[in-house]
């Protein structure tokens, strides 16, 4: 018998459904048994539940989640290189909230032993999404300046940490209560409430404005992060957090990302502007995927991250996280703990 989680239909947090199973999964052919350590919770995890999630194409029931972190528990047959005990991790996008799973195993990416589950988790969504976007899609050099949108959040606090890392000065916006979180990296505080984002970066770069800006809002804050650029810089956006939010419309993220995806590019001024999603990536640059996340474990491992993990629940408060998440309660990143 094990537990999961089951959304029974779309919508608020009161769909999210502890269920018992009376028999375990079973690895078939190629695929491994998982007995999952934590699963991540984030803003992403919501929209799904809600169903605004462009990438997912089930509907309800199925078992939400979207990165898990746990220990083999059986091999199936014609798998090689991984034993029961080996520490894995995966992001299926769904799936993940439950004590048990089976997963291809071409698809998992072997960890070191001994880590914190939540934080060991923080490291396959989030902290693969900044990493990738400060590695991979640029190409900063010690010094050079990024604002990252909603600084205070999952993938927000691992900008600011690997950006650290990096030697970069760091701008990021948050509210009020994120101030401390934000200016502990080391990163210049910018109160969004204000709604003069804008003026106040310029402000705190003497009018200079940010190689990079990273953002997750969407349409309308797209077009004041353009303006926020350096000639040179690159505005990347990887979310549209206010559409989700009822903040936006439809046909203004239509027209933002025809601004992001094509219209700036015209603009004769050095400035460059893109679009990131951790998923499309993966598909394209699976062994990237995996050894990016396979050096973020071990920088872990190392002592050299140290994720801002807020929120630790278990399956039974899975619907009050979830409703945390909603009211933008949760600094950093949130994990469900199993067992």
């Amino acid at each position: 018998m094990y537990r999961r989680i089951v959304l029974k239909k779309f919508g608020g947090p009161e769909q999210l459904e502890l269920r018992e199973e009376p028999v375990l999964p079973e690895p078939s052919v190629g695929q491994l048994r998982v007995k999952v350590s934590a699963a991540g919770v984030g803003f992403t995890d919501t929209i799904v539940r809600q169903g605004q999630y462009v990438g997912v194409k089930d509907k309800p029931p199925f078992t939400p989640g979207y990165d898990w972190y746990g220990v083999v528990d059986a091999v199936g047959d014609g798998v090689e290189g991984f034993a029961i005990g080996d520490t894995v991790a995966d992001m299926p996008v769904i799936g993940s909230y439950t004590e048990y799973l089976c997963v291809a195993a071409d698809r998992v990416v072997k960890t070191p032993p001994g880590l914190d589950p939540a934080e060991a988790v923080a490291m396959i969504l989030s902290y693969t999404t900044a990493y990738q976007m400060l590695h991979r899609e640029v190409s900063l050099t010690p010094g050079q300046s990024c604002l990252i949108h909603a600084a205070g959040g999952a993938v927000g606090t691992a900008v600011l940490e690997l950006g650290r890392m990096m030697g970069l000065t760091l701008y990021g916006t948050g509210s009020p209560s994120k101030k401390a979180v934000i200016e502990g990296f080391g990163a210049h505080h910018i109160d969004y409430t204000r709604g003069d984002v804008q003026a106040q970066l310029m402000a705190a770069t003497d009018g200079q404005g940010v190689d990079l800006v990273l953002d997750t809002l969407g349409a309308h804050s797209w077009t004041e992060s353009y303006r926020c650029l350096k000639k040179g810089g690159t505005l990347l956006g990887f979310g549209a957090m206010h559409l989700t939010t009822g903040q936006a419309s439809t046909a203004s993220v239509i027209m933002g990302f025809a601004k992001l995806l094509a219209l700036w590019k015209c603009l004769p001024d050095g400035r460059h502007t893109g679009f990131y999603n951790i998923q499309s990536r993966r598909e394209k640059h699976p062994e990237e995927f995996k050894a990016d996340v396979a050096e973020l474990l071990g920088w872990l491992a190392q002592g050299k991250l140290k994720p801002v993990v807020s929120a630790r629940c278990t399956m039974a408060d899975i619907g009050a996280l979830h409703r945390r998440l909603d009211s933008g309660d949760v600094v950093g990143k949130a994990a469900l703990l199993m067992g």
